[in-house]
């Protein structure tokens, strides 16, 4: 059996219901799982020890929303909308033509890059989408790709209607062959709910589909404008909305209800200047809520985790602690994950050594590499 010893550590989040948070710490990992946390002075042997020098330690952070495999790129699009041009979502297509035209090892040697630069600043688990590719062997070939880095892969065959394709016929299509192409390798499916993509009934027939295919069920909610994502995740049980930008007091009322993870991604809505969602208000009436990079070419090409934390913070009105809980427990809820996100005895052993005394320092020193140390699976990645 391999131990590792994490000793003098100077603040550690677990997460535990009894000792959310223990100060003078260590903690000990077992093959790869959490064996005991505790005073430092009382740390058992180790066959390896990490010295945290006193820095403060969480758990390793849980991206539950990107876009990580795609092709091409879009920052003319980007330059468009500081110059005051909106996004409609119509960029999309230009991302699925690029990706259609890229061969398998292109799309996995970028999208192995981005994991990468992921795990540098503290994202252990994430969760990948296909949705560039609207055609079924493209769907699958994202889908392939994505399994060679995660097992977080969903289905997002209905992100837009392909141009020039009817949209009965394509929605047919997402629920039937594409989906039958793709069930051995997804674990959930979304939709993307909102005017310009697909409507209720629309998202409600494809949903069903994954669902009677045994997939976790996700919703892009509310993203644009008000619309019924919101309420058809929480109708169908979904393991989250995602976006929920604009939400009403019935759709707040019902995710609450149901148990649906309202998963924020304020750096879309810092990339193209849109409104942000309602944090405060989804976690004053008890919604769980989740923080994920959306890492994609148009909306929000970022990888950073801390950057999201320190985002939700300023803009979201959250407090250091929520931001933190949000961006690894509350992830991994989205994810029905029950082994991350928290440090408690029991789970993977993925954590972060912050080069800093608390949490607190993710929002008060945005844009800093405050990464010391990256520990997932027990094994010492950075």
């Amino acid at each position: 059996m391999r131990a590792l010893v994490v000793d003098r550590i100077g603040r550690l989040v677990t997460w535990d219901d009894e000792r959310p948070v223990l100060e003078d710490a260590a903690l000990v990992v077992e093959d790869g799982v959490v064996a005991w946390a505790g005073p430092s002075a009382q740390a058992p042997a180790a066959d390896q020890r990490l010295d945290a020098e006193w820095r403060c330690v969480v758990p390793g952070f849980v991206d539950a929303h990107t876009h990580l495999v795609f092709a091409g790129d879009r920052s003319a699009e980007f330059a468009a909308r500081l110059a005051g041009q909106p996004y409609a979502a119509g960029g999309i297509r230009t991302t699925v033509e690029a990706t259609r035209a890229a061969p398998a090892h292109e799309l996995l040697a970028r999208a192995q890059r981005l994991a990468a630069e992921a795990l540098r600043s503290g994202t252990t688990t994430f969760e990948v989408k296909s949705g560039y590719g609207l055609d079924v062997a493209t769907e699958r070939r994202l889908l392939e790709v994505a399994a060679q880095l995660t097992p977080h892969r969903t289905f997002l065959g209905a992100h837009v209607v392909p141009a020039g394709v009817d949209r009965t016929a394509y929605v047919d299509l997402v629920r039937g062959q594409m989906l039958d192409a793709v069930a051995d390798l997804a674990t959930a499916v979304d939709v993307f709910c909102e005017v310009g993509a697909f409507d209720g009934d629309e998202s409600r027939a494809v949903l069903a589909a994954g669902a009677a295919r045994g997939l976790d069920l996700h919703v892009h909610a509310n993203q644009l404008g008000p619309g019924p994502g919101a309420l058809l995740a929480a109708e169908l049980g979904a393991a989250s909305a995602d976006h929920c930008t604009h939400v009403t007091d019935d759709d707040v009322a019902a995710l609450r209800d149901a148990g649906v993870v309202a998963v924020l991604v304020p750096v879309a809505e810092f990339s193209t200047r849109s409104p942000y969602a309602p944090a405060r208000r989804l976690l004053d009436a008890g919604v769980p809520v989740a923080l994920a990079s959306d890492c994609n070419p148009g909306t929000s090409f970022t990888t950073s985790m801390p950057f999201v934390v320190a985002l939700a913070c300023r803009e979201l009105q959250m407090t250091p602690a929520e931001a933190l809980r949000a961006a690894t427990q509350g992830g991994a809820t989205a994810l029905r994950r029950h082994d991350v996100g928290h440090l408690r005895v029991g789970a993977r052993a993925d954590l972060v050594v912050l080069d800093a005394p608390s949490e607190v320092h993710l929002a008060y020193r945005p844009g800093v590499d405050l990464v010391h140390a990256v520990v997932r699976g027990g094994e010492v990645v950075r």
